[in-house]
């Protein structure tokens, strides 16, 4: 151990250090700028080979789930005239339903569904649906007042459209053994049947399993730790090998949180564009990727493959690395040589190597001598000062990043002041009236969120709303805001409720590029007669109370869709004459949803035992109630959703 440094130190404090470090320095300039003209050229014919190889799995995989698709789109035209032919013959569309599943494995059901009472002795419900489970093909006729199939999407779109779709993948019930259903994810092609009137009678389905489409994908792997995913319309996963993402996560989710590198934002544009290219980014906490990307035909989904950079130059650096030991090996069997005839040329290095170790001590102000040789022992003296003044560059750099940050974090924190300030947040709401109990409460799960309410007095009628905008973050706060506008102006014309869900829906649809939605729940009490009017947009049905202690139940609400959706459908109103002293509980599914550190959700049932087990006294109690039910699942989990509730009571 002596004899090593001792060894050390005298390469430390003489000459032959300096010149047999010259030297090798030099030699390591020639092996590098080798190595370096080899490793480009290499890693171009790697990376070259790479796209070539992706780019025809990618062609491949495309091939195969376009031929499908098509296949799907054959098969409905060639049925659709066996359809007309028998239009007169409901019992014939069972039939051809079982026949079409039945003759095309690759079909997980199909159903020829009319427009209620079409057929009026098979009363208000006609849907021949046929299913296949893999070992049976079951045919039964669907529809039933928990089963209104003709308010779908996958009904619905081809009759507002009037053409053929594919649907987004929806959860659907199928036919399991023994009759038993049970619930797959699915996607539709839909085609609208146009009766001889050149009315719309109808629409056939023909569905395929999301499996089919996962599996298929899931097999793609033209590299270790390569994967492929698969996005829908809207840029949400419909295929990833993370099941944490699918459906609830998008590309551009990372981008919401400062998480995304440019080039990662314009690869999700490009494929819902339905480009086709390839990019390299580096994703925070991961590996560097090349990302291969191609459009689906129809659907509007887009298929990437992501391979690691590491999975594809692996063997390249391999080499890389055997090659750098033996350089290394090289050059310390060199240094070892020269070590003795060149002693006394080294010293000066000893004063350099000082420097360096004041440098790396944290000194970054410290002096480094210039030297005016222009030998290695020159460049090595102005490489040290070049770090020295990079180093003092990089931390005036992060200081002012660090500070950019925390201006960023307190400007979100001052929007979410604004969102929470745009919302009703004293109560009681009107002290000046005793006929009104009510109290809201909300909270966005990220800085800023999705979620609304808002109410107001005209006339002596008392308008409110809730609402819950798809997604999160700031693009949902900024729809909040243009919709809780909307409510106000429009609301404030004296419309009825489904009156003002049609003037917002048209306003939203109009230039909604993202395919937001909104869902909400918009009420007008008639404070003189009692009156309540309500039109529900896809939203939560509000739980009526009683001081009674009578138990709670959901208000039987007519299923409209979401706003936002499409343009200038008509909304359906419902009105109770006499809605006194009737409490109404309206909330976000931020509420049933709430989950604890096991993704458990609190779910409406405990709910339900919440607000049974503590008799109504007043608004605020009940809000405060169910804020403590939800504090008592989720206990130190993260909020997962934003979560509002509002309470009304008219005497």
């Amino acid at each position: 151990m002596s004899k090593r440094i001792g060894l050390l130190q005298r390469i430390q404090s003489s000459l032959s250090a300096r010149i047999s470090l010259w030297t090798v320095l030099f030699a390591a300039l020639v092996f590098s700028a080798a190595l370096l003209v080899l490793g480009v050229r290499s890693r171009r014919a790697v990376r070259e080979e790479a796209y070539k190889t992706a780019s025809q799995v990618l062609d491949n995989t495309v091939y195969r789930v376009n031929d499908i698709l098509e296949s799907v789109e054959l098969v409905a035209d060639n049925m659709e005239w066996l359809i007309y032919k028998n239009l007169d013959n409901p019992d014939a569309m069972l039939e051809i339903s079982h026949n079409v599943v039945q003759g095309n494995s690759f079909l997980n059901g199909c159903s020829i569904s009319f427009e209620p009472y079409f057929y009026p002795q098979k009363g208000r419900y006609f849907s021949a649906y046929s299913n296949n489970n893999g070992r049976y093909v079951y045919t039964i006729q669907e529809g039933e007042e928990d089963y209104q199939y003709f308010y779908l999407n996958w009904y619905m779109l081809p009759k507002l459209l009037l053409q053929p779709v594919w649907t987004e993948p929806y959860s659907d019930q199928e036919i399991a053994d023994e009759g038993k259903m049970s619930l797959e994810m699915t996607v539709s092609y839909c085609k609208p049947l146009i009766g001889n009137d050149g009315n719309f009678i109808g629409v056939l389905s023909l569905d395929v399993s999301l499996k089919w489409f996962s599996d298929m994908i899931s097999d793609v792997k033209p590299y270790k730790d390569s994967y492929a995913f698969l996005i829908g319309r809207g840029g949400s996963y419909l295929v990833h090998p993370d099941p944490d993402k699918l459906f609830y996560e998008t590309l551009f989710t990372p981008a919401l949180v400062g998480e995304a590198p440019p080039e990662q934002i314009q690869l999700g544009k490009d494929m819902l564009d339905w480009k086709e290219g390839m990019y390299q980014f580096k994703e925070k906490g991961k590996a560097a990727s090349y990302v291969f990307f191609k459009p689906l035909m129809h659907t509007g989904w887009s298929i990437a493959i992501v391979c690691p950079v590491y999975s594809i130059f692996g063997g390249f650096n391999r080499l890389r690395n055997v090659m750098l030991l033996n350089i290394l090996i090289g050059l310390l069997l060199q240094f070892l040589v020269l070590y003795k005839v060149i002693s006394k040329l080294l010293r000066p290095l000893k004063h350099l190597a000082g420097h360096a170790e004041t440098i790396a001590s944290g000194n970054f102000e410290v002096t480094l001598s210039p030297m005016d040789r222009t030998d290695e022992i020159g460049v090595l003296n102005r490489s040290f000062r070049y770090m020295q003044s990079s180093l003092i560059t990089y931390i005036d750099e992060l200081t002012q990043s660090t500070a950019k940050r925390e201006r960023i974090e307190g400007e979100l924190q001052i929007a979410r002041d604004i969102q929470m300030g745009m919302v009703p947040r004293v109560f009681p709401a009107f002290p000046e009236r005793r006929d009104i109990d009510m109290y809201a409460d909300m909270f966005p799960a990220k800085e800023v969120g999705g979620d609304l309410y808002d109410y107001f007095i005209q006339d002596e009628k008392l308008y409110f709303c809730i609402g819950d905008v798809s997604g999160k973050g700031v693009p949902a706060s900024l729809f909040m805001a243009v919709a809780r506008n909307l409510f106000r102006v429009v609301a404030g014309q004296g419309m009825t409720p489904e009156e003002v869900a049609r003037q917002i829906n048209d306003t939203i649809s109009r230039d909604n590029q993202q395919m937001m939605f909104i869902t909400l729940f918009i009420g007008l009490i008639d404070l003189r007669s009692g009156s309540f009017h309500f039109c529900n947009c896809g939203h939560n049905p509000p739980i009526v109370l009683s001081r009674s202690g009578a138990a709670p139940h959901f208000l039987d609400c007519h299923p409209n869709v979401p706003v936002g959706v499409a343009q200038g459908f008509v909304f359906q109103g419902q009105c109770l004459e006499n809605f006194r002293d009737t409490p109404l509980l309206m909330y976000t599914d931020g509420l049933t949803e709430a989950e604890d550190a096991d993704h458990q959700l609190l779910g409406e049932d405990r709910v339900m035992e919440a607000l049974s087990a503590t008799p109504y006294t007043n608004a605020a109690n009940t809000v405060l109630l169910l804020l403590d039910t939800v504090h008592a699942h989720v206990k130190d989990a993260e909020q997962s959703d934003d979560l509002t509730l509002l309470c009304i009571n008219t005497l």
